[in-house]
């Protein structure tokens, strides 16, 4: 069995109700016997977890009067999600459709508190692929079933006329198959896979490695989403909710201070890095966080972009959640294709589902306290989603 089939499997199993009790019940007994835990953060090495690095790379949970371990890095989800619902960390970034699993399927005691970040994905292809109908037929590698990057494909697989399959990929289908990031440009390289959609740096790296191109940007097609959120569980938020606006100002501050400091951001998290955070070269995470304008102009040329006058970044930073954003996420996860059981998805409510996962207190508090509405260009607490493909 391969490791990223394991990976499902394990991660199913934590997100069934029985198997994660034991891992909520020694996260209760971490909670009782240190209920003043400092800011653990838990995240795999992509860029997703810009603002939770950054945070501590700055000092900013310091500045706020908390204290803050270094942040540990996980190289699966499944360890990551473990390491969480036991509470060995109490701080993580996670898939947004992960979120939706791991509160109504596992029925695990925990929210989502703030986006990430927006954009920062694409779908990257072989030299050769010209066309999404050039991928009929092979095979494409998504980070997970339950992914932001999924629910894309699928769609824009399906509008040009594309059945997605598991298996042995025939005329007018395209396989999807379940990769680690960190395998997918060598894959792209050795023609295993035909191409790959993913979070960055992943996609730059394998343009600067000249194996792969971006044939769409995932932003280009949903309009400023989100990918990955910001999680804490419910006993922090209900008893030391004065800690979880503080974990938050700093949170909500690094997002600023990337969003205004591409490049030293892109120092700060590369290898290079005093911290070494990421594995990823310096250069390759400038080419993600501010590309040069003849680059972006290649891509509007290429049709990577194609809604120039969406004006987006290839990854930007805005922390408030809408709620029409995680309203159409549940309505679009419940047209996908995922493996495993996943009955729990037709019985939610998507607008109600998306007021329960969300508690949008502590950002909206540190947005107004900080003044930083408009340095992310928020005017209010609802937006019109858009996904044109």
């Amino acid at each position: 069995m391969s490791a990223t089939r394991r990976d499902f499997l394990k991660l199913s199993a934590l997100f069934g109700a029985s198997a994660a009790l034991p891992l909520l019940q020694a996260c209760s007994r971490r909670a009782a016997a240190d209920p003043n835990a400092p800011v653990t953060i838990g995240y795999l090495p992509i860029l997703d977890a810009s603002p939770l690095l950054l945070a501590h790379g700055l000092g900013l949970f310091q500045q706020a009067g908390i204290a803050a371990v270094k942040p540990v890095l996980f190289r699966s989800w499944a360890g990551l999600v473990e390491a969480f619902l036991s509470g060995q960390v109490n701080l993580i970034h996670v898939l947004s459709p992960m979120s939706v699993w791991m509160r109504y399927s596992s029925q695990a005691p925990v929210r989502a508190l703030m986006w990430n970040h927006t954009c920062g994905s694409a779908l990257t292809v072989r030299p050769d692929i010209q066309q999404l109908n050039d991928l009929q037929g092979k095979t494409v590698a998504i980070p997970f079933w339950y992914s932001i990057h999924n629910i894309i494909v699928q769609q824009i697989l399906r509008q040009a006329g594309l059945r997605v399959v598991e298996k042995n990929p025939q005329a007018g289908e395209v396989r999807l198959t379940v990769m680690p990031p960190s395998d997918m440009v060598a894959a792209l390289a050795a023609g295993t896979i035909a191409g790959f959609i993913v979070a960055e740096p992943f996609n730059a790296l394998a343009e600067a490695k000249g194996v792969g191109k971006v044939l769409r940007f995932s932003g280009d097609i949903w309009r400023e989403h989100a990918c990955c959120l910001t999680m804490m569980h419910d006993h922090d938020i209900e008893n030391r909710p004065e800690w979880v606006q503080k974990v938050i100002n700093a949170l909500v501050q690094a997002a600023a201070w990337a969003k205004s400091h591409r490049a030293q951001a892109a120092d700060m998290l590369a290898k290079q890095g005093i911290q070494k955070y990421t594995p990823h070269d310096a250069k390759v995470l400038r080419a993600v966080l501010q590309p040069e304008p003849v680059v972006w102009a290649k891509y509007e040329r290429s049709g990577a972009v194609r809604h120039p006058d969406w004006q987006q970044q290839r990854i930007d930073f805005q922390p408030y959640p809408f709620p029409s954003y995680s309203q159409l996420l549940i309505e679009l996860l419940q047209q996908t294709h995922l493996a495993g059981v996943n009955t729990f998805l037709q019985q939610l409510h998507p607008a109600a589902a998306a007021q329960e996962l969300f508690d949008t207190r502590f950002v909206e508090q540190a947005l107004k306290q900080q003044g930083l509405m408009s340095a992310f260009g928020l005017q209010g607490w609802e937006r019109q989603e858009t996904f044109v493909i």
